[in-house]
């Protein structure tokens, strides 16, 4: 993406034509209040979609043996949701620059139509195991709506704010996870396991709402434009594939454990639909509500220091599922999930906040300053978003696939959080080595990046 002004103004809705969140008088006057009308409703529409991409993950505890599927299969449904949501998250970041982030709103929103319906007419006994599996794989257009809107929040905020702003947006959105959760769990608790179409139907006029919301609301930035040479330097940029690492241990755990919490508590514990449902709304929330808490500590103390912390809080957490499992204490069980579910959710919050920053810092690096810099951190981190986002939603796909083969193996999913302990180590080690190890400044602009994610040298790029 670019900020630049581009070279004819567009028209036929609602367009800004200029617009420059880093001048202080423009943000002052006119900026923070229309960056913050296209939050709210931005917000709004993410959390929709992140409820139907997570849809599965409830339809599942509906379930029973008259469906004839067993428990890997249900894990592979839901891991062809992550897929696939992870998947299109790269062309929907492109698409707010080509068409425009209220008009690629309202679209996305109305795009959710067609999973819900889909599922509402096949979601009975009998319907064989390929079509459930096609109409999971289009709930996935649901996890691409994360990846458009943290992108064009991406554009409206100031570099100072951007944590305070997606985390708050990305946290607006993950709360659609524990929504559809309690909506299934008062499904289930009110007409039963056997009605799984009276959730889908409610979803129908939110989806409706949330599109009208955007036509009416929100704008579009005519400065943002697709930059292809942006897309090719973050591609080749290593902070990139570093984030999107890093981005897998926090974002991916988040959205895999709230696909697969509900199913490993039938499976592993024993508990019904309605216990199950009862208690995995918990922890998405929780992690939902503590991401703009990540983004702005990041703001404030460094992303790095917060990611670093996060990822040592996680192994410890995972030590504890790990014991549980072991010794099938479901008390134990839940206190260590739910604390993964916080831990994932601060550390989402503190890893995006790293991504503008990194990029600007590099600017600075190269010897840009002002809104020089920060139109350069602009321009490549609104390319590399989607591609962190696309790649860290993978990680999901990632944990359900390896509680499939655990579960497929022994009937337990202890051997799946032994890996998990595994890689929350190797995360951690990245961040540090990375971010916090200050490698020598000759690093070409990696040193200054470095510096920046530590809260150090540059006080305008601390939090990193």
């Amino acid at each position: 993406m670019t900020a630049t002004q581009p070279k004819a103004p567009r028209t036929g809705g609602r367009w800004i034509e200029r617009w420059e969140p880093e001048d202080e008088v423009f943000w002052r006057e006119s900026g923070e209040r229309t960056a913050r009308r296209n939050l709210v409703y931005s917000v709004f529409s993410e959390h929709i979609g992140f409820s139907i991409w997570t849809m599965w993950s409830v339809l599942v505890l509906f379930m029973g043996p008259e469906y004839g599927v067993d428990p890997a299969g249900k894990f592979f449904l839901i891991g062809t949701a992550t897929f696939v949501g992870a998947f299109v998250r790269v062309p929907y970041t492109f698409a707010v620059a080509r068409f425009g982030g209220r008009n690629w709103t309202v679209f996305s929103a109305l795009l959710l139509l067609v999973p819900t319906l889909a599922a509402l007419v096949v979601l009975e006994p009998g319907t064989s195991y390929g079509t459930f599996l096609l109409v999971a794989a289009l709930t996935g257009v649901g996890g691409g709506n994360f990846a458009s809107s943290m992108t064009n929040i991406n554009a409206f905020f100031p570099l100072r704010l951007k944590g305070w702003a997606l985390g708050l947006n990305a946290g607006g959105g993950n709360i659609g996870v524990p929504v559809v959760q309690l909506a299934g769990l008062l499904v289930i608790g009110t007409a039963g396991a056997g009605h799984p179409r009276v959730l889908l139907a409610a979803y129908l006029p939110l989806i409706v709402v949330a599109a009208a919301l955007a036509w009416l609301r929100m704008d579009n930035l005519a400065p943002v434009r697709n930059d292809s040479g942006a897309v090719r330097e973050s591609l080749r940029d290593g902070h990139t594939w570093i984030m999107a690492f890093l981005y897998v241990g926090t974002f991916g755990s988040f959205i895999g454990y709230s696909f697969a919490f509900g199913l490993v508590l039938q499976t592993q514990f024993g508990r019904t639909p309605l216990q199950a449902a009862s208690l995995t709304f918990l922890g998405p929330l929780l992690g939902s509500l503590i991401r703009p808490v990540g983004g702005r500590l990041a703001d404030r103390l460094g992303g790095a220091r917060i990611t670093l912390g996060t990822f040592a809080g996680m192994a410890a957490a995972t030590g504890v599922v790990l014991l549980a499992s072991v010794r099938e204490s479901l008390p134990v069980f839940l206190a260590g999930f739910v604390a993964l579910f916080v831990l994932s959710g601060l550390g989402n919050g503190s890893t995006y906040k790293m991504i503008p920053g990194i990029f600007q810092a590099k600017a600075v690096a190269r010897g840009m300053d002002g809104e020089a810099a920060a139109a350069y951190g602009r321009r490549l981190s609104g390319a590399s978003m989607g591609i962190i986002g696309a790649v860290g939603a993978l990680g999901g796909l990632g944990i359900n696939l390896v509680f499939r083969e655990a579960f497929l193996s022994s009937g337990s999913g202890t051997a799946a959080f032994v890996t998990f302990l595994g890689f929350y180590a190797a995360c951690g080690a990245v961040t540090w080595a990375v971010y916090l190890r200050r490698p020598a400044a000759a690093q070409a602009g990696g040193g200054v990046a470095a510096e920046a994610a530590d809260g150090g040298a540059k006080p305008q790029l601390t939090s990193v």
